[in-house]
């Protein structure tokens, strides 16, 4: 199972299961021991070129073919096969800053986790 959650909301123990952050970039003002992160694979997080692109007025269509084209990459494609072997052995919660984590790359991350892409 995996899960979409903010990392400002507070940790859900035996629900989140091992809690990964997301972002290239740590969230603000947010403790370490307040976001309870337990992975933190930048491997599979949006470039900060992608991020800044997108941030300046990108479509959302083309963030998604060119995040996946990051994923390709053959650091992000092991990072996504071991985030799926957690997966297959109890839940993964991912986690992001972002307002709203079901229209984010966080949850293209989740599809293509889930999908075993």
């Amino acid at each position: 199972m995996i899960r979409l959650r903010r990392v400002y909301d507070p940790p859900e123990p035996g629900v989140d299961g091992v809690r990964v952050l997301v972002d290239r970039l740590w969230p603000r003002g947010l403790s370490k021991a307040a976001a309870a992160v337990d992975e933190w694979p930048k491997a599979v997080t949006p470039s900060a070129e992608l991020r800044k692109w997108f941030h300046g007025g990108g479509s959302a269509g083309e963030f998604r073919a060119r995040y996946e084209a990051e994923l390709a990459a053959p650091e992000a494609v092991a990072e996504l096969a071991r985030l799926r072997a957690l997966a297959g052995g109890g839940p993964v919660t991912l986690l992001t800053a972002v307002k709203d984590p079901e229209h984010s790359h966080a949850s293209v991350l989740a599809e293509l986790l889930a999908d075993g892409a």
